[in-house]
């Protein structure tokens, strides 16, 4: 497994917070009236936290020093009526802003993982599944921290703000300068900081995302780390990923403890200033005690949010690099799908077709994986409606580059496929491959019942779940089963064995009826009774329908209506058994060597 690289292109580039935030409010716009209720709710905190230290202030003057009592009661039930009030609005703000925020976890989760299933196969073998991953959970929850101590609490900060400075101004003028020194420095430590908790958010977030792909990737491949025991190699990968992550987090533990000692700082120095200057001026008469009181309470309240301001960078720098990561996602391009030309009637024919053209045609096709190293050159098969074509040669000659062309998993380069008579590219995608069934080598199966592993949700497909699976002889084992088709199948079908595996995969192709067969070396990872006992049922399914097979058992090609050989990607050969063994080429050595005759 390797793991060297950090996957730059999830670091690399300038972010624009206005331009994500523009475009992240699209999925906020649903929602605007619960926004909007926020918003109007921010002034109401905001007043009643600027009133409290104003009622303390006419408590001690009007009051408290002057020992006039009458009336303190009436102070004391306003101050606490106050209180009430922030604490009713700031839950109702807590509450819609949090309610909302999941609301758009959920859409743009929605929207992503949409995405990511229309995405070209290409791009899964780039990028590593834990990368993708992350994408779709933990760069989701940031945006939900955000929504609880970000985006919009900012804008009450801000309020909050502007409303101190304006009562301290018109409390005390020159007190309020003295206060205010401070603010310069504050705002070129909080610029400062931003710039630096951005970098090291964006580093963060690649390295958990490198992180998460190794860790998928050995729990995907458990049973061979544990067989070649490589146990301790893997734990050591394991911990220069996790020191390389811890690593990535120091800096932004220390710019985060480092605002927040300054912030703290400039606090204290303030309220120096307050008691030094706001003291004299009591001295002199010039300044009442309860203007001081207020203004420490003030100050204390006006450094509150920016206390806090370094925990809500923390939050926005990483929902910013969050952003930056879901939005490169959503940009990469999916798998083209055009609008359906043709109307297909119920057996699948396109209605009003010429049936002399041939159903599948290869033209000329050259593809490669990586450029320069073509897996098909100049490719041509034309197969007509109910043949059985089979493709043989040797492992990397291209056979499965084939029915991966044919099913657009991967587009063409150079060439065309065509589909009765039309160019794949210009078909509805959906179409495509909904007449073409394929079963491939290693099946695939997922959490849920039998049932659901044939026919996986589709309401058709579930008509036919029985029949089909009595077509490949799968029933045979199911209704042995305690719960027949409802038997649970656990992740990755671990309580099946290969070849039953391969029997529901088999059962899935025959339930979605499709119009052309194809079997990529789908008999490789059958015993030769399961194979024997299929072998009846793959006749029958392949009755009125164009298959292709894809094998390395020559065995069981034999009845082919063609045999087509592939070398280094190249067609070589093409006949039946019998003219392939009597032409003495490569098929016929192959044969040979399998079975003994050489």
């Amino acid at each position: 497994m390797h793991h060297g690289g950090i996957y730059e292109e999830e670091i690399a580039g300038k972010a624009y917070d206005t331009a994500l935030l523009r475009r992240f409010a699209r999925y906020v716009a649903p929602y605007r009236l619960s926004i909007t209720i926020v918003v109007l709710i921010l002034p109401l905190v905001a007043a009643c936290r600027l009133a409290q230290p104003w009622i303390i202030k006419l408590a001690i003057d009007n009051h408290i020093i002057t020992g006039k009592l009458a009336g303190l009661e009436n102070i004391a039930l306003g101050f606490l009526a106050v209180l009430l009030a922030e604490s009713l609005f700031s839950f109702l703000e807590v509450y819609l802003l949090q309610s909302v925020g999941q609301q758009v976890m959920s859409d743009m989760r929605s929207e992503l993982y949409r995405h990511v299933m229309h995405l070209p196969v290409s791009w899964f073998d780039r990028v590593p599944t834990g990368s993708a991953v992350t994408r779709l959970t933990s760069d989701i929850e940031v945006l939900g921290e955000m929504f609880a101590s970000g985006i919009i609490t900012i804008i009450g900060d801000i309020l909050l703000l502007i409303g101190i400075i304006s009562v301290m101004l018109w409390m005390d003028l020159k007190l309020s300068l003295v206060t205010f020194s401070v603010l310069p420095v504050l705002l070129y430590v909080a610029y400062t900081f931003r710039r630096r908790m951005r970098k090291s958010f964006r580093e963060v977030r690649a390295r958990l995302g490198r992180l998460n792909a190794f860790l998928n990737e050995c729990i995907s491949g458990i049973s061979i780390i544990q067989i070649f025991n490589r146990e301790r190699d893997e734990e050591r990968r394991f911990s220069l990923l996790n020191g390389s992550y811890r690593d990535a987090n120091t800096p932004v533990i220390f710019w985060d403890a480092s605002l927040y000692a300054l912030v703290e700082a400039l606090s204290s120095i303030a309220v120096a200033l307050i008691l030094w200057y706001g003291g004299g001026e009591i001295v002199k008469g010039a300044l009442t005690f309860g203007v001081l009181v207020a203004f420490i309470q003030y100050i204390e309240k006006f450094f509150s949010p920016i206390r806090d301001l370094s925990a809500k960078y923390s939050v926005m720098q990483g929902a910013m690099a969050s952003l930056e990561r879901i939005f490169a996602l959503l940009d990469t391009p999916a798998t083209e799908q055009k609008s359906p030309l043709p109307t297909f009637d119920k057996s699948g024919y396109s209605a009003g077709g010429d049936e002399s053209i041939p159903l599948i045609e290869f033209r000329d096709v050259s593809f490669s994986y990586q450029d320069g190293n073509d897996i098909l050159s100049g490719f041509s098969l034309a197969v007509q409606r109910g043949e059985r074509i089979a493709i043989v040669g040797e492992s990397g000659g291209g056979k499965t580059t084939i029915t991966r062309l044919l099913t657009r998993l991967y587009e063409i380069e150079r060439g065309s496929i065509l589909l009765q008579g039309k160019d794949i590219r210009e078909l509805d995608l959906a179409q495509v491959r909904r007449r073409v069934g394929v079963v491939l080598q290693d099946p695939c199966l997922f959490a849920g019942s039998i049932e659901f592993n044939i026919c996986l949700g589709d309401l058709q497909a579930r008509q036919r779940v029985r029949q089909a699976a009595a077509a490949v002889g799968a029933d045979r084992f199911i209704d042995r089963l305690p719960n027949g088709y409802d038997e649970e199948v656990r992740e990755k079908g671990s309580n099946f064995s290969v070849g039953e595996k391969q029997l529901i995969s088999f059962a899935r192709a025959v339930a979605f009826d499709p119009e052309i067969l194809v079997l990529d070396e789908a008999t490789a990872s059958i015993d030769s009774a399961s194979e024997q006992m299929i072998q009846e049922g793959i006749k029958g399914m392949m009755q009125g329908r164009t298959s292709l097979v894809i094998a390395h058992r020559l065995s069981t090609v034999r009845d082919a209506d063609r045999i087509i050989t592939i070398r280094h990607g190249i067609k070589t050969e093409e006949g039946t058994h019998e003219e392939l063994m009597r032409a003495e080429g490569i098929y016929s050595r192959l044969y040979r060597l399998q079975f003994g005759e050489m």
